[in-house]
């Protein structure tokens, strides 16, 4: 007989999870009447994450020393746990968004299982602890994506969007890949502790090998995570692709790619900190610096957020850069809001695409506030917050980040960031502005709507205003949020 592993099913139980809800709606693009799929595929995609969420919480409370199981092919601790919970709060946000997207209804069942699929990779990739597992955790949510970006055949874009990011995505892969094989070339080893005693036992710190490994991870992680320089498939792919999925991307791809990050510099790597915390401290100005100042010269919205993303992931990365117990408390804090705001506004840009028909520019914000209260006050919330204002989430995200740095000793890369704070400022009141402080007569409704009251959109309101209490609610819950980042940050700190 073949031995086996022994299985612990709750260790792999919110995949397992998404995994299910993906293959019943995909069964319902087969089996139920046209008219019931996009009802049908909605609820099991929301249970799947609803399940994740909560089965990720258990494995939480019962997950207080990390280890490995399953062969040591993943680890069951409280980091990843706690990405779990994040991507799968994200992913019930974006299934509301979903919902009324006028999407035909005959791929409409392949698309809430693709998304489903999707978070199953991104929360099995959150807790792989070898090279081979990461590998195929990035695969496995890559591919359900690449598809997403491209399913809406009659969205002018869509299909470009998703050819652009299989093919820019597919080279930050192979990236990954590449640095792996030189890695393990190097060391022997797959596990990342194994790597990080390989590397100290045969005294590989000044190894080229190892470092040019190290480089292309970091490269490869950096496409995932949008960061400059490997940010250039962002902006095209946020505007192209249907605006759910953005909303998705922006949040939950972010937030796996950062913590994967983390996990792989700091447990695999420990001996090369000396050069993957000043390379990551440049990529994360680079980030700041592109975000920023290509952001303020963008008038349609989704590409302006797409480069307010890229500047998020650079004052995240402050965080990694710092390699310090409390810049694993700010980034694991920082992600929680940051997703809310992220697929809120990104929600709200759907509501408002769904009005107009055409892209939303800031111009065609114009009076918006006034129209739809609740995600005019939505939208202004989460600007409010990406610009790290205080009562959001996103002030004290920065300022646990602008601490790591200063606890590690980079007063420098804390001047950076808050100069990159205060340029944001003018794009991101710029939109705050349009909503209230522009007369409704500016804006030229589409033909199809004029004269016409804008949908109801209950669902998607109901996803903005979980956004909006998230948002706010992170800034006044601070205690209890850092406390599941310090218990998460410990699994490897």
């Amino acid at each position: 007989m073949i031995p086996t592993p022994h299985v612990d099913w709750l260790a792999i139980s919110a995949p397992v999870a998404l995994l299910a809800a993906g293959g019943i709606s995909l069964l319902a693009a087969v089996l139920v009447p046209r008219g019931w799929r996009r009802n049908f595929g909605a609820a099991v995609c929301a249970l799947g994450f609803a399940a994740a969420f909560a089965f990720a919480a258990i494995l939480y409370a019962h997950s207080p020393d990390g280890h490995g199981v399953i062969a040591g092919a993943i680890q069951r601790d409280r980091l990843a746990a706690l990405t779990q919970m994040i991507i799968a709060g994200a992913g019930l946000l974006a299934v509301g968004t979903s919902y009324s997207e006028p999407m035909p209804d005959d791929h409409i069942a392949e698309y809430f299982g693709l998304l489903a699929w999707a978070g199953a990779g991104m929360c099995f990739l959150a807790s792989a602890s070898t090279l081979m597992t990461l590998f195929l955790g990035l695969e496995w949510f890559s591919i359900s994506l690449y598809i997403l970006c491209a399913i809406d055949v009659e969205l002018a874009g869509s299909l470009e969007a998703g050819l652009k990011y299989l093919i820019i995505g597919g080279f930050g892969s192979a990236m990954l890949l590449f640095g792996s094989a030189l890695v393990y070339g190097a060391t022997g080893a797959l596990r990342f502790g194994e790597i990080a005693h390989a590397v100290t036992a045969l005294d590989l710190s000044h190894d080229a090998l190892l470092v040019v490994g190290l480089a292309l991870m970091i490269g490869g992680l950096g496409f995932k995570a949008s960061a400059a320089p490997f940010h250039m498939w962002t902006p095209d792919v946020y505007e192209g692709a249907p605006t759910p999925v953005t909303a998705f991307m922006s949040a939950a791809t972010k937030t796996v790619a950062l913590v994967v990050m983390m996990r792989v510099l700091v447990t695999a790597f420990p001996q090369e900190a000396r050069l993957w915390t000043v390379t990551v401290a440049v990529i994360a100005c680079a980030s700041l610096a592109v975000g920023n100042l290509a952001a303020l010269v963008q008038t349609n919205v989704k590409r302006m957020l797409a480069y307010s993303s890229i500047s998020h992931a650079g004052f995240m990365l402050i965080a990694i850069a710092s390699n310090n117990a409390l810049g694993g408390r700010a980034l694991l804090y920082y992600l929680i809001p940051y997703s809310a705001m992220s697929v809120g506004a990104f929600a709200v840009v759907a509501a408002r695409e769904r009005e107009l028909n055409r892209p939303v520019t800031v111009e065609s914000l114009s009076g918006f506030g006034w129209e739809r209260p609740l995600l005019g006050l939505g939208l202004t919330t989460f600007m409010l917050g990406f610009a790290g204002f205080p009562l959001t989430g996103g002030f004290v995200g920065k300022f646990y980040v602008f601490a790591a740095a200063y606890e590690h000793g980079w007063t420098w890369l804390v001047i950076v960031g808050v100069a990159a704070t205060a340029v944001s400022l003018y794009y991101y009141l710029g939109v705050i502005r349009a909503l209230y402080m522009r007369p409704a007569e500016e804006l030229q409704l589409a033909p199809s709507v004029a004269g016409g009251s804008p949908p109801p959109e209950r669902i998607l309101q109901t996803a903005v205003a979980a956004a909006i209490v998230v948002t706010v609610g992170s800034f006044f819950a601070v205690q209890p949020l850092i406390d599941l980042a310090t218990h998460a940050a410990d699994s490897i700190f």
